[in-house]
Formats: structure tokens, sequence, C-alpha cells
């Protein structure tokens, strides 16, 4: 029984492999092969020419795009193997998902467990269309490492709340129609008076002030609420319940931060591939420099055995009910690694991993250089790897503050 059961699911997998093949070649526009999504970019979305219009509208009719999402609110409604599969398939023709953002990262998962009927009937099928961008109002000036500090408060006004209060670090706020945000409607209890609130970035009070960083980039803002009016409607669970919700959301943007997944996506050709093409090699094709060789097959031997390891702890986290404390160890290793592959890069390409503008660099150059002081932020955002220690110290190995 268990063989003919076996038999059976690889057929439905090999059935199910077919289709999505023949749905990429039917819909993805060939013109767009080797490309990533143009409106999940750090450093802003782009103007949405019909080719990725036309992607993205299939694929998020599809629900391909969060596949695992239940299918009553717009998501593909498959089994974590069948999202294997779209990935696969998707990697082999050269194509990308073209749903992706904060809210398929870490607010949608978070109002699928949280939000009641209404919410997730309102906010997750835009999400699932990609027709829609959030950010996060989370960090404020003095309320970074320890959130629970943060001041932005929110005044119960009756039928609605009125917010006022300064968030940083808001990334995408320039680009965002809404934001997720933890706010304080109790001032006498430090966690216990913090809730979760969705805020249109459009409302009247809202203003927002892009930040420069060292790579040339704006990726986020600082953003202010003067008394912006916010639904009562749109507080996701309960008073006083936004640490629990927010925590959680936090456990989902480590993982997705990790590596596990977005990272993986990242990396694109092998360090041993773009090496041969800056550096000697011998006669038979191999690198020159022994000790460059050496340090590339050693990222590459543990960088695989980290996204094996990631994969193998992110499935676990769910068939348990979810993302869990894990998603810490994840996104310490996996940001530390992502900054380890972009120093190798600056390495391999010498002088031509140098540049910041000019006819002598590559498109490509360029971006590497941009990409490795953009990449040491990773180790920040999220919860800086300081916090992350604590965690796994605290929830994953068991050990607690001595007095």
């Amino acid at each position: 029984m268990a063989t003919q059961l076996e038999a059976e699911t690889r057929s439905d997998n090999d059935a199910f492999r077919e289709e999505v093949r023949q749905f990429i070649a039917d819909n993805f526009p060939a013109e767009l092969k080797g490309k990533a999504n143009a409106l999940a970019g750090v450093d802003g979305p782009t103007d949405e020419n019909a080719a990725q219009k036309a992607w993205r509208e299939a694929m998020g009719a599809k629900g391909w795009g969060t596949p695992t999402w239940p299918k009553e609110y717009g998501g593909g409604g498959l089994d974590k193997k069948q999202a294997r599969i779209i990935d696969e398939e998707l990697a082999r023709a050269g194509a990308y998902n073209p749903i992706g953002g904060m809210g398929v990262m870490m607010f949608g998962p978070t109002l699928l467990e949280y939000g009641n009927e209404a919410q997730k009937r309102e906010h997750i099928p835009p999400i699932c269309r990609g027709e829609i961008r959030w950010c996060q109002g989370y960090s404020e000036p003095n309320a970074g490492s320890d959130l629970a500090n943060l001041q932005t408060f929110a005044e119960d006004k009756g039928d609605h709340y009125l917010v006022n209060g300064q968030k940083t670090w808001t990334s995408g706020g320039q680009w965002a129609d809404k934001c997720f945000a933890i706010v304080r409607t109790d001032k006498s209890d430090k966690h216990h008076g913090i809730s979760f609130m969705l805020i249109d970035m459009d409302s009247p009070g809202v203003e927002v002030r892009p930040i420069q960083m060292i790579s040339g980039m704006s990726p986020f803002c600082e953003t202010f609420f003067t008394d912006v009016k916010v639904p009562k409607e749109n507080l996701v669970g309960e008073e006083g319940q936004g640490w629990t919700i927010g925590k959680r959301l936090l456990q989902h943007e480590r993982t997705n931060i990790s590596g596990g997944g977005r990272l993986a996506g990242m990396m694109g050709a092998s360090l041993g591939d773009i090496a041969k093409k800056y550096c000697a090699t011998d006669g038979d094709g191999e690198l020159e420099d022994k000790v460059l060789r050496d340090k590339i097959a050693d990222f590459e031997i543990r960088w695989n055995s980290f996204l094996l390891t990631a994969r193998r702890a992110m499935e676990e986290s769910k068939a348990a009910g979810g993302v869990s404390e894990i998603s810490s160890v994840l996104k310490k290793i996996g940001t530390k690694m992502s900054q380890e592959r972009s120093e190798l890069l600056i390495d391999i390409r010498g002088l031509q991993g140098l540049g910041w503008e000019g006819d002598g660099f590559s498109t490509g150059e360029l971006e590497t250089v941009r990409a490795w002081l953009f990449g040491k932020a990773t180790t920040i955002y999220g919860g800086s790897t300081e916090i992350q220690n604590n965690i796994i110290a605290k929830r994953v190995l068991g050990m607690l503050d001595h007095q």
C-alpha cells in the first residue's frame, strides 16, 4: 500500500511539474529571462512595463506567487512539495516570482495567523496578486534594539485612533501604499501597552523623508505621524497584543532575510564561474591562484550546507506550527555569509571590483560594489546580530540571565 501511495504521489508531482512548465512556457515573456522582480528592489520600484505586468497578473491569477497560502484568499492552496516544484521550474526557465515584498515576506503570514476574517479578505488577495506595497513601522529614534521602548501613541477617539509619533528605517516607506505598525495604546505597561495596527500611507498627517545610505541608495525613510486617523477596524488582534504579534512577524522577517529562500535566489552564478572570467586559469581550465580556489571552495561548501540546514529547519518549524526562534539562528548565519560572499566578489574582480561609476565598469560590476556596501546593513536590520545572540541564548539554548 505504501509503495502504491508513493507511486501515485510521484505521478501527481510529475503531472504538476508538467503543468508548471507549460504555464511558464505559455506566460513568461522571453525578454524577462534572467531578470529579477522589478517591483521589489531595495532601491525602489521601477515602472512596470507590459511584459512585467502580464507576468505578474498571470502568476497572481494562479496564486502561485504565494503558493502555500489558502486558495480562498488568493493563494495557490498548494503543499510544500508543489511549491518547491514551482521554484525549481522557475529557476530552470530563468524566470522569477513576480509577487513579493514585505506583504509576502512578513505581513501576509502574520495576518493569516492573527487577523480576523474581514481583514484577511480585504488585505491578503491584493498581496497575492502583487497589487499593493506594504512597509513596516517598527523602529523609532529611541527604540531600535529595545523595540518595546517605542513611544508612537495611538489615542482612542471612539470610532478611530489618533496616531502621533515617529518611525525610522521605514524600508520602502516612500513607495508603500500601507504600513503595518506597532504603536503604544497604553503608556502604563511597556510590553502589554503595545498594539498592532494598519495605517494608510496616503492618510493626512503621514510624512516620509528618505534616508540616503553609503551605497548611494535611499531604500528607507524617517516616517512622521501627526494626528493621523486610523479606523478601529485596522487594529489587528486585541489592544495590548501588539508585542506578541510584532515578535511573530519578526520571525517571518528573519527567516526570509536569513537566506533560507531570499538570499539563495540572490546568489546567482557560482563564485568559481565568476572567478574564471577575471582570474588566470591553467591548462585544465582551473584557477591558477590556489589560495583563491581554496577560499571559494570553502565558502561554497559552507553555503550549500547552510541552505540545506535552513530548508530542514524551516520545514521542521512549519510542521510544528510555523516559524520559531530558529529564525534567529538562520538570520545570524545567513546574513554573515552573504557579507562574506560580497567580500569574495570584490577580491575576485580586483580593480574591476572597486568601481563606483564610469564607462570602465560593467553594470554588473557597479551593482556588486553597491550590493557589498548595502550588505553591511543585513546584520543590523531585522534585529541586530547581538539581539539574535540574546534570543538564541535564552530561547534556543535555554540559558537564563543571572542577577
